[in-house]
């Protein structure tokens, strides 16, 4: 019987575009979970890079690795901060 190799899948590798990133946080707001969502931001950073996050931030990369750990509660601030060097917008509609 042979071996069946089993690569991990990582979402980072797939964010390479506006499109594609603005897509996969709508679905994951849409879900409404907070550890999501920080994971998602945590994806998108990592495709980004974390460095280059961390110098747009002010932030340190060991700081951000903490704050998209799972069941981290950042600040809010930190979060808007992200998203802002992450050149993302929310919208909010009724």
């Amino acid at each position: 019987m042979s071996k069946i190799e089993v690569n991990n899948f990582d979402i980072a590798e797939y964010l390479d575009s506006k499109e594609m990133i603005a897509e996969y946080l709508s679905q994951v707001l849409a879900d409404g979970d907070s550890d999501e969502l920080l994971e998602a931001l945590g994806n998108i950073a990592k495709a980004k890079g974390m460095s280059q996050i961390a110098k747009e931030t002010g932030l340190g990369r060991e700081s951000l690795y903490k704050t998209f750990r799972k069941g981290s509660k950042p600040k809010f601030d930190t979060i808007l901060k992200v998203i802002n060097s992450l050149g993302i917008k929310l919208k909010v509609s009724a």
